[in-house]
């Protein structure tokens, strides 16, 4: 399964209620470059798991705009910035034994992206995300660890 972990575009710094942030126009050029470029990688995704916060919500949104075609979307409550990176592990592995999924995209935020790839693969790596940033692992599901292909950012594609 390729499993791929995506920080949300660039947000308002301010706000007096976190999880209501939204994200700027530059994040969402952000999450439409990102989304460009997953649709020419050829990549489809058939499931979405994204955090409950609102910019959250809107990377996924404007991602998905690139796409033709079904994908089914879960609010994962448990995907929030500080939530517990095994316990999200373990959500993935329950759910890749119940289905076959090929492609999955998680959107989410700093820190936990960042602890999710170092839970998720073999080298436990655990780097830096910039905003909209997307890191893919090649994530064997029997084995239930991965390893990770690439970390990519808008920049980069620029």
């Amino acid at each position: 399964m390729q499993l791929y972990i995506m920080r949300h575009g660039q947000a308002n710094p301010v706000g007096n209620i976190d999880h209501l942030r939204e994200l700027t126009s530059t994040g969402y050029n952000e999450a439409q470059c990102m989304g460009k470029w997953v649709n020419q990688q050829g990549i489809s995704f058939l499931q979405v798991f994204v955090s409950p916060y609102v910019r959250a919500q809107q990377t996924a949104n404007t991602l998905l705009n690139e796409f033709n075609g079904q994908v089914q979307v879960a609010t994962i409550d448990f995907i929030t910035p500080l939530d517990d990176a095994k316990k999200v592990h373990d959500y993935i592995d329950g759910i890749c034994t119940d289905t076959h999924i090929e492609h999955l995209i998680i959107v989410s935020h700093m820190p936990l992206v960042s602890y999710l790839v170092e839970t998720l693969t073999i080298d436990r790596q655990s780097p830096i995300f910039q905003t909209a940033a997307i890191a893919q692992i090649d994530y064997d599901v029997e084995k239930m660890t991965g390893r990770l292909v690439r970390l990519i950012a808008p920049a980069d594609l620029a």
